[in-house]
């Protein structure tokens, strides 16, 4: 069966001595600050979210919260039996595992402390900083794929590959899907929805509209993933991934519906 020969990149993009520069922490600099290049534009929109200044003072508190929250969701979510053994561990950030909901979680933590540091409205907040979230997503879903991780499942259409890590079976390349559903086009809906002022002024719609879109492109991308091999499938033959994503599409819908115009 023809199958796409998988590029072979060295996750290491520049070395020098001791310091290594690899993709994946390419990936997370530059999803940060085109993130943050992108939120400033969008805190000035009207009804104004923050300053420009406060935005900035911001950046910090989201890394750590992206950093730490990440970490913290990898070890609870997808390994907690493995470093309640070597709890230790859990600080060594370089070996990798990092996850998504967790960073989330870690983010939500940091702008609800900040906004109320600073008096700002944490919903509306969030409405101009999520749709600069899928930047990074998508920055980080090509950087799985040039490490050749988080592959997808076994299959035969005409565009499988076969990965290094992932045996001799062709398999999905799960991680260009989720870079297209939770990178690009989550950003193009939320970039639209933002820039429409009747749905600006509903504060939460747009916060909703990420959480809701990304839990449903992060669902969907789960049935071409293969699930982490020490969990495999859970309830009802559910990925990890598809059950936290699933109260992130609740809550989403929820914010979604409750917005409602100032008075």
């Amino acid at each position: 069966m023809f199958v796409i020969a998988f590029p072979v990149i060295d996750p290491v993009l520049i070395e020098i001595g001791p310091f290594a520069l690899r993709w994946y922490a390419l990936a997370y600099i530059a999803g940060i600050v085109l993130g943050w290049m992108l939120a400033r534009r969008l805190v000035a929109l009207a009804p104004v979210a923050a300053s420009r200044e406060q935005l900035d003072d911001f950046v910090t508190w989201a890394t750590l919260g992206i950093i730490l929250g990440g970490r913290l969701g990898y070890v609870l979510f997808y390994r907690p039996g493995y470093y309640i053994t070597a709890p230790w561990e859990a600080l060594y950030v370089w070996q990798g595992g990092m996850s998504f909901h967790g960073g989330m979680v870690g983010v939500i933590v940091a702008a609800l402390w900040f906004c109320r540091r600073q008096g700002l409205s944490a919903l509306r907040f969030g409405d101009r900083v999520a749709p600069a979230v899928p930047i990074g997503l998508g920055l980080g879903r090509l950087a799985n794929f040039i490490n050749g991780e988080l592959w997808g499942r076994v299959t035969d259409v005409p565009w499988a590959m076969v990965f290094p890590t992932g045996g001799p079976e062709p398999r999905h390349p799960s991680q260009l899907y989720q870079a297209a559903m939770e990178g690009v086009l989550l950003f193009i809906l939320l970039n639209i929805l933002v820039r429409i002022p009747g749905l600006r002024e509903r504060e939460g719609f747009v916060t909703g509209a990420f959480l809701a879109l990304y839990g449903l492109a992060r669902f969907t991308g789960e049935f071409f993933r293969q699930p982490d091999a020490h969990l495999g499938f859970l309830f009802a033959g559910a990925t990890m991934g598809q059950l936290l994503s699933l109260p992130m599409m609740l809550v989403g819908a929820v914010l979604m519906l409750r917005a409602r115009r100032p008075a």
